[in-house]
C-alpha cells in the first residue's frame, strides 16, 4: 500500500475553489484513477495548529494506492491531466508527498 498525500500551502492572498475542487477535480481523479488502483481518496481541510496559528496546508488530499506501481502507471497515464486541472480551483502549487507503513 502506499499512501501519496497532495498538499495546498496556506499562502497568504491565496484563492481555493472548495465547490471545483469537490464536484469537478475529484470526480476526474477517481474516474482515471479508481481503475488504476486508486483504492480511497480523502480529502482534508486544514483548520490550524496545536499552537493556534493557521495551518500550513489549506487542502490535503490522502490517495491511497494498492502499490507504488499502481500510482506509477496512474501517473503516467492521466497524470498530466489531473495536474493541468489544477489552475481551474487554486494558484498554489500543490506539495506531493508518497509515503509507505511503517507498520
Amino acid at each position: 500500500m502506499v499512501l501519496v498525500t497532495v498538499m495546498y500551502p496556506n499562502e497568504p492572498g491565496s484563492s481555493f475553489d472548495r465547490d471545483y475542487y469537490l464536484q469537478t477535480h475529484l470526480p476526474l481523479v477517481r474516474r482515471r484513477w479508481d481503475p488504476m488502483g486508486l483504492e480511497d481518496l480523502r480529502p482534508v481541510r486544514g483548520v490550524g495548529t496545536a499552537d493556534g496559528s493557521p495551518p500550513p496546508y489549506q487542502v490535503m488530499a490522502l490517495l491511497t494506492f494498492r502499490s507504488m506501481q499502481d500510482f506509477q502507471d496512474a501517473g503516467k497515464a492521466h497524470g498530466q491531466e489531473i495536474f493541468a486541472d489544477i489552475p481551474n480551483f487554486t494558484g498554489v502549487k500543490p506539495v506531493v508527498q508518497i509515503n509507505e507503513s511503517l507498520a
